[in-house]
């Protein structure tokens, strides 16, 4: 499988399971749906999907989240692998995210942690959000820190 946008699709477990083909293959479509990413880079170019990133960096960076590092870098992710389930006020659950699409994020550990207690915070983007979330060990305990449309 191949990727025009550095993905490490061979070691993506959700995609051999799933009969992806990759994106060069599928023209941009590994999951049934268009990737943003593919789009992106096909209609703009390797240079203009970099500023694309660093503009999303940016804006992470500039959230100021107590305790969350900056990033330097955002990664292609499956929606399978960070479309958490949030707790709602109303003690139901909602997923924000599609298992079929294709994000730019990262995870980070908390500067807080005690060695005991490890937070994380998972930074995922879309072309018109960015999410920032917060969770204990193997995503436990999900919390939206900050949902934003751009």
């Amino acid at each position: 499988m191949k990727s025009i946008c550095g993905a490490d699709c061979n070691n993506c477990g959700y995609g051999k399971n799933n009969n992806c083909k990759g994106c060069t293959e599928s023209k941009g479509c590994p999951f049934g749906k268009q990737c943003f990413i593919y789009k992106y880079i096909k209609n703009g170019g390797t240079e203009n999907f970099d500023l694309f990133k660093k503009q999303l960096i940016d804006e992470f960076n500039s959230l100021n989240v107590a305790g969350m590092p900056k990033i330097d870098d955002l990664f292609p992710i499956n929606g399978a692998y960070v479309n958490l389930a949030y707790p709602m006020p109303n003690g139901k659950t909602v997923k924000l995210l599609d298992d079929n699409d294709i994000y730019l994020g990262n995870q980070l550990e908390c500067e807080f942690n005690d060695g005991e207690l490890v937070k994380c915070y998972g930074l995922v983007a879309g072309l018109d959000f960015i999410l920032v979330s917060e969770y204990g060990e193997n995503c436990s305990s999900p919390e939206i820190v900050v949902y934003k449309k751009r």
